[in-house]
């Protein structure tokens, strides 16, 4: 990439001193070269401007970087436009599977980025419309449809590509290969390459035993006989009355990571292979 650095943005994980440590380095290394910086309220620091998140989607970014866990990169991504590029550290996360560096290489990821030396990746999103009244927003990871009533089984219908299936389970985790390292992995699904255009619907808990299916990029209507739980990215919830229809699609515009260097199976080593 040849685009030079000038205004970054910096969120921070909430309640964690490691992340906050992090962010005061690299705001401070930030500043030293003279780059027009910002932070999200509560968590201001002297060099830099403190902003509400509304603020944040109005600023002219030319990077965010989170500091945090996978979480926290999937909060930062509802709080961008989408041309923005993200980079995210891993700092007081887990398995940080969505990071490109550690606390340990932030002086030289910075470094490397403010020398115009990393690559953009494009990871598509997926979206879901209830109703053709509320569509929900952007989702990097997966969307998860999940019974509210646990002493009964329902019918889930979904139709997809001109077909329609009905089974009997507890639910159905609606995932991009992003997302295929996550929920849906936990409960046997596959990994898939982050470059893929395709999406995986994996059953939960199938009563005859449906297949998980790898399916290309196409609306998927889903209907439940109960009221169900419709979870985006295991942050946010809509309650689901029995009946009513949920369109899953493509999100317009995909997330954009920044990558200190290309990787053909980068999610196998961070899952620990």
């Amino acid at each position: 990439m040849d685009k030079e650095i000038k205004k970054v943005a910096v969120i921070t994980k909430v309640n964690s001193a490691e992340a906050e440590g992090a962010a005061r380095r690299i705001i401070g290394i930030l500043c030293s070269r003279e780059i027009e910086t910002y932070s999200i309220v509560p968590f201001g620091i002297d060099g830099c401007v403190l902003v509400s998140p509304d603020e944040l989607r109005n600023l002219n970014l030319d990077l965010l970087m989170a500091v945090g866990g996978d979480g926290t990169t999937l909060r930062s991504f509802n709080l961008i436009p989408c041309e923005t590029p993200l980079f995210s550290i891993n700092v007081g996360g887990h398995r940080g599977i969505l990071s490109e560096a550690t606390i340990d290489s932030i002086e030289e990821s910075l470094s490397a980025i403010l020398a115009k030396d990393y690559v953009c990746e494009s990871h598509l999103r997926i979206q879901a419309t209830i109703d053709d009244n509320i569509t929900t927003r952007p989702v990097l990871n997966e969307i998860v449809c999940a019974r509210q009533n646990l002493t009964r089984t329902p019918v889930f219908s979904i139709q997809l590509m001109n077909d329609e299936i009905s089974q009997r389970m507890d639910g159905i985790i609606i995932s991009t290969p992003t997302g295929s390292t996550g929920h849906s992995l936990s409960i046997g699904g596959s990994v898939l390459h982050e470059d893929l255009e395709c999406l995986t619907l994996v059953p939960i808990a199938s009563v005859n035993r449906m297949p998980q299916l790898v399916v290309p990029i196409q609306q998927i209507n889903i209907r439940c006989s109960h009221d169900l739980s419709l979870i985006l990215d295991g942050q946010e919830v809509f309650d689901i009355i029995a009946g009513h229809l949920i369109k899953i699609t493509r999100h317009i515009s995909d997330a954009r990571f920044v990558r200190l260097r290309k990787r053909g199976l980068r999610q196998l080593r961070k899952l620990g292979f």
